[in-house]
């Protein structure tokens, strides 16, 4: 089994559906597969499903990366570290929102 990578994914897309025509929308494409996966889980909750969606998902905005120039993996990390040193406003559903 292949180790993808956001290169292999990317040159997988491009190979098959060629070049994005704008950042734009290969967002608005991610924002559909979100669509899907919002539509699993309305149905059923714990719909397996949705996984499948969701890997659509990361695999859309691995393209974005990598038309944008920043490795998925460094700019995940980074983010991380930011989110970690600030501080939360719990909203009870097990999500918060910064300060």
């Amino acid at each position: 089994m292949k180790h993808e990578t956001q290169r292999t994914i990317s040159d997988w897309a491009r190979e098959t559906f060629g070049e994005p025509k704008s950042n734009l929308s290969v967002a608005i494409r991610a924002n559909e597969e979100m669509a899907e996966m919002l539509a699993c889980l309305n149905r059923d909750d714990g719909d397996q499903h949705a996984a499948e969606e969701a890997a659509d998902i990361i695999i859309t905005l691995a393209v974005m990366f990598d038309r944008l120039g920043i490795d998925m993996v460094a700019e995940i990390n980074r983010k991380m570290r930011i989110n970690r040193e600030r501080q939360w406003r719990l909203d009870g559903q097990g999500h918060g929102y910064h300060l």
